[in-house]
């Protein structure tokens, strides 16, 4: 899938394990993707490879018959062998050289960054399909991360116009418009769409902010 794919993609959904019960993620991603979610991750902390990879397979034929691309969190050689649209690895994970060759020179590959400093060497890489920037506020999905902030929002957009950015961490519908005025093109949630009472409704009014 390539990179061009990212850049028409606004908001970012993660099926995080620690807020959606197993027996619930196929109807949790099916409701994301009713909403108009533009890409969907599977955040499976803690658990097992084996367990990791039975989710990814129920998943990923929904997320391809609506288009959606589909990301595993973490584990590219379950990315890869499922043949998921991309992988999405930490700071503290695998190296670029390692992930690649896992998944192949095709694959989407994001990476998570914290920092001005960290997204420019994201950036400077030409096989970082695309960065997530933050968390810009306090998550409990991130709780030994130090909250980033606003202010550096617009500049890291300004400096990497044609790398796709996701804004993420404590982000959910109710902060949106704020993060956009500061600057913000996309942006991951989490909790907030998985606790939704109705989680079509919510994916709706958050994409429209971001539109």
């Amino acid at each position: 899938m390539p990179r061009s794919t990212l850049y028409h993609a606004r908001l970012y959904g993660i099926v995080d394990l620690g807020y959606a019960a197993p027996a619930s993620l196929i109807r949790v991603t099916a409701e994301m993707i009713e909403g108009g979610v533009d890409v969907i991750q599977l955040r499976a902390k803690g658990h097992s490879t084996d367990e990791v990879a039975k989710w990814g397979e129920a998943l990923l034929p929904i997320c391809r018959e609506a288009g959606v691309p589909f990301f595993i969190n973490d584990h590219a050689a379950v990315a890869a062998s499922l043949g998921a649209d991309g992988v999405h690895v930490g700071q503290d994970d695998a190296s670029m050289d390692e992930v690649r060759g896992i998944v192949g020179p095709e694959m989407l590959v994001g990476r998570s960054t914290h920092s001005l400093a960290q997204a420019a060497a994201a950036a400077a890489d030409p096989r970082t399909d695309c960065i997530g920037f933050g968390p810009l506020f306090a998550t409990p999905t991130k709780p030994t991360y130090e909250p980033i902030g606003t202010a550096e929002i617009r500049e890291v957009h300004s400096l990497y116009p044609d790398l796709p950015i996701f804004c993420i961490g404590g982000i959910k519908k109710e902060n949106l418009a704020d993060l956009v005025a500061f600057g913000a093109k996309r942006a991951v949630i989490v909790s907030g769409i998985l606790q939704a009472p109705d989680i079509a409704a919510y994916v709706r009014s958050a994409r429209s902010l971001l539109s």
